[in-house]
């Protein structure tokens, strides 16, 4: 067999998340229908993770299997953007050792949450408006707190099937970029829905409801009930996965 990462991005709105499921189309679906049929045969994809309802990808890689080595990677992606939906892009197929893993092999991933507290028209079904006023640098002094953990039970989604709950963040802060306040937060996993529960306990500590040392009784509580509210998905945005340069296979 011959393996390909396929690195990809998608707006999330019209989606039931990245994941098949039985009620409801997903990006992942929409993926192997295509590939399925250029290719004529039946192909499964594996994502890098599984991003929720609603949540965007500016990028995302996942990989496939076909017998035969593709002929002309570019002109499959190529393809591919002809018959996928808008929403959806294809930027590039690269060929991967055997037993190359999206998932499992990745490094890194980042994602970015998209708050203001201006109304803006143009911008509103991908960015979260806030209505009250933020103490960003007190936000930004919670982010080093997370920093100092690796346990983060208390943003994780409970009932999944995860064997740990360790996670190790290597950035976390929000930049102001305009109007629209950008939290960046990078890591080498993530657990269901612990962004967008992160996100809701740092507006928190910006409104003044939690202290800096209230984040650290949470974190340490190992409790989802402990935590703030898990924010909306549609200003959520997976922007970055790294993997390592042994993985490629070079032409």
């Amino acid at each position: 067999m011959n393996r390909y990462f396929l690195y990809l991005g998608y707006n999330g709105k019209a989606y039931c998340g990245w994941q098949i499921q039985p009620n409801g189309m997903t990006v992942q679906q929409r993926l192997e229908e295509s590939l399925s049929m250029i290719l004529r045969t039946t192909i499964s994809v594996v994502g890098a993770g599984r991003t929720d309802a609603g949540v965007h990808a500016r990028l995302m890689v996942a990989h496939f299997d076909v017998e035969h080595p593709l002929p002309d990677a570019s002109f499959l992606a190529d393809k591919l953007n002809r018959l996928l939906p808008p929403d959806i892009a294809v930027y590039k197929i690269v060929p991967v050792m055997p037993d190359a893993h999206a998932r499992f092999d990745a490094t890194s991933r980042t994602y970015r949450y998209y708050v203001t507290l201006h109304k803006n028209p143009f911008n509103f079904d991908q960015v979260y408006r806030y209505n009250g006023l933020l103490d960003f640098d007190r936000m930004n002094e919670a982010c080093k707190v997370l920093l100092e953990y690796t346990d983060f039970t208390s943003f994780s989604k409970l009932h999944t099937d995860t064997k740990t709950n360790n996670c190790r963040i290597m950035r976390a802060y929000w930049r102001r970029e305009g109007d629209i306040w950008v939290f960046t937060i990078q890591a080498d996993r993530f657990l269901r829905n612990m962004v967008r529960a992160i996100v809701g306990t740092l507006l928190d500590v910006g409104r003044g409801k939690m202290s800096i040392e209230g984040l650290r009784n949470v974190i340490e509580a190992k409790d989802r009930c402990a935590a703030g509210i898990s924010m909306p998905g549609h200003a959520l945005f997976l922007e970055e996965i790294t993997y390592p340069e042994r993985l490629f296979l070079v032409d």
